[in-house]
């Protein structure tokens, strides 16, 4: 999330990469600014991206798409610090970006876990879920300005290097503001999305009888829910992974900074707006040949569609009777608006 090393601070140090104690000319101070400012300009590309084929594609109806949404926007707004010029000096501008920092990878990291929360209870507890919709945006907008604001609160905002996080001197509040409960959630992702890839394999294998197409239909689109998905807590251990390793070198051997652990953790840590979009497009990329872009786009600027006022009547309004053997058919998997899932509450 932030670069790791402690701050020179000695008052004729004049460079502009006192993550090495290094001159300005030093080619390491180089490098690493302009690997860190082409991963998060290519996040925050990537954002756009998404943020555009949503759009496109109308991706924003059901609650599992909201939320895919609200996870593209904290990564958008999370990319942004990272770009935000050079290390900043002590002051208010650096206190921003920290708290910035802190605040949108908290909420990204939030929104990833509420999408795995909500799978599994559509899936593994069977409860309907598109009422909690307010809920997951109170904790996934609220955690993280009480973690973040816990640093700024304390004065632990400082230089850090590439850019500003809690100072070098402060290991503990470090790692318990982000590396602690990050590695913590995303090993229960892991076991939850194990939980989950069990339980509907258990399901798909246990559909017997005669062919129904509305069944079919349910397989197909639990398969397409949970491809994508699954992938979220890997990109998170992979891009945290080289962070948490330079973090770890810089507790044990304070003030001696590891040119190639800087390196990759730079490299990494900003590729987490970027990574969401691979994932995100695993399952859209064929949408978007030549002929289905042409198609989307012009569904979205020429659609001439207009919703008239409708005057009812006495009209007497029943329900389709299902086939028997959809009556039997207990086996849930994923909640749809065309499905009936226990209403179980929160």
């Amino acid at each position: 999330m932030e670069n790791d090393h402690p701050v020179q601070t000695d008052d004729n140090n004049s460079s502009r990469c006192p993550f090495f104690s290094a001159d300005s000319d030093d080619y390491r101070c180089d490098v690493i600014l302009v690997v860190k400012r082409a991963t998060g300009t290519f996040s925050l590309v990537a954002c756009l991206f998404m943020l555009f084929v949503i759009w496109l594609l109308r991706r924003y109806n059901s609650l599992a798409q909201k939320m895919i949404l609200s996870l593209t926007v904290a990564a958008f707004f999370d990319s942004v610090a990272y770009v935000m010029g050079e290390s900043h000096p002590e002051g208010t501008l650096c206190d921003l970006q920290a708290w910035w920092l802190t605040y949108f990878d908290w909420s990204a990291l939030v929104w990833v876990c509420l999408i795995t929360l909500n799978l599994y209870l559509n899936l593994v507890k069977e409860i309907r879920t598109e009422h909690y919709e307010i809920p997951y945006h109170v904790v996934a907008w609220g955690v993280p300005l009480f973690m973040s604001v816990l640093p700024l609160l304390n004065g632990y905002y400082g230089p850090a290097g590439a850019w500003c996080w809690i100072t070098g001197d402060r290991v503990a509040w470090r790692f318990g503001i982000w590396y602690v409960p990050l590695f913590t959630l995303i090993f229960l992702m892991i076991c939850c999305y194990a939980r989950i890839i069990s339980v509907a394999n258990e399901r798909m294998q246990s559909w017997l009888g005669t062919f129904n197409p509305e069944r079919e239909r349910r397989k197909v689109s639990l398969a397409e829910e949970i491809r994508p998905l699954k992938w979220y807590p890997s990109v998170y251990l992979l891009v945290s992974l080289f962070p948490l390793l330079n973090r770890l070198h810089n507790a044990v051997f304070p003030g001696q900074p590891v040119f190639s652990l800087t390196l990759l953790h730079v490299l990494s840590a900003p590729l987490h707006g970027l990574a969401n979009a691979l994932v995100f497009g695993r399952d859209t990329w064929s949408q978007l040949s030549n002929t289905g872009f042409k198609l989307a786009l012009q569904s979205r600027l020429c659609d001439s569609t207009r919703i008239g006022e409708y005057h009812p009547a006495n009209v007497r309004y029943t329900v389709g009777l299902e086939s028997e053997s959809d009556d039997e058919d207990n086996n849930v998997l994923f909640y749809s608006p065309d499905m009936s899932l226990k209403d179980r509450g929160p």
